[in-house]
Formats: structure tokens, C-alpha cells, sequence
């Protein structure tokens, strides 16, 4: 009692179809449920989904600490330091 493959291929099309039915009404009966439970407590959608978000203030640039005067590089002192300062005395480049 073998079926075929386009027997199989019709089942899986209904089964998906009722699948979809099934989601659409339980989509539809979640909704109801969240409106009155909304106009009960008087909420609207802003209390729910918290609001808009405040931006951010815009960061002020990290002044510049270490100065190589030959060359024009910089550096603020944070991080990693560079080349042109590994191994020499950091007061003889710092900006005043």
C-alpha cells in the first residue's frame, strides 16, 4: 500500500492550506483578545510599546593629547600607542 509521490505532494498542499486557516483564525482571535484587554485597561499601542526612544547626545571628539610635530600625526592617549611614540619619553610630544 505504497503512495505515490503526487499523492503525497496533494496531502502536504491540503495539510498546508489547513495550516494556514488555522494560524489566520488563531491570528485573528489573538487580536481580539489584546483589543479588549487593551480598552479595559485604557492602554494604547505608545504604552505598549514603550515609545519612542530618546537619541542619544552626540559625543564630544577626544582632544588630542601626544603630537609628533615632524610628521603632523596625533594621538589623544588612548588605546594602543603608535609607532612614532613606542619607546621614546611621551612628555616631549605632549600638547600644551
Amino acid at each position: 500500500m505504497s503512495t505515490s509521490y503526487q499523492e503525497i505532494q496533494k496531502q502536504i498542499a491540503e495539510l498546508q492550506a489547513k495550516a494556514e486557516e488555522a494560524r489566520r483564525s488563531e491570528v485573528a482571535a489573538a487580536r481580539a483578545q489584546i483589543q479588549a484587554i487593551m480598552s479595559e485597561y485604557g492602554l494604547t499601542l505608545a504604552d505598549i510599546a514603550g515609545g519612542a526612544k530618546q537619541p542619544k547626545a552626540a559625543r564630544k571628539p577626544v582632544e588630542i593629547k601626544y603630537k609628533n610635530e615632524a610628521t603632523g600625526d596625533t594621538w589623544t592617549g588612548r588605546g594602543r600607542a603608535p609607532k612614532w611614540l613606542e619607546g621614546k619619553d611621551k612628555n616631549q610630544y605632549l600638547v600644551r
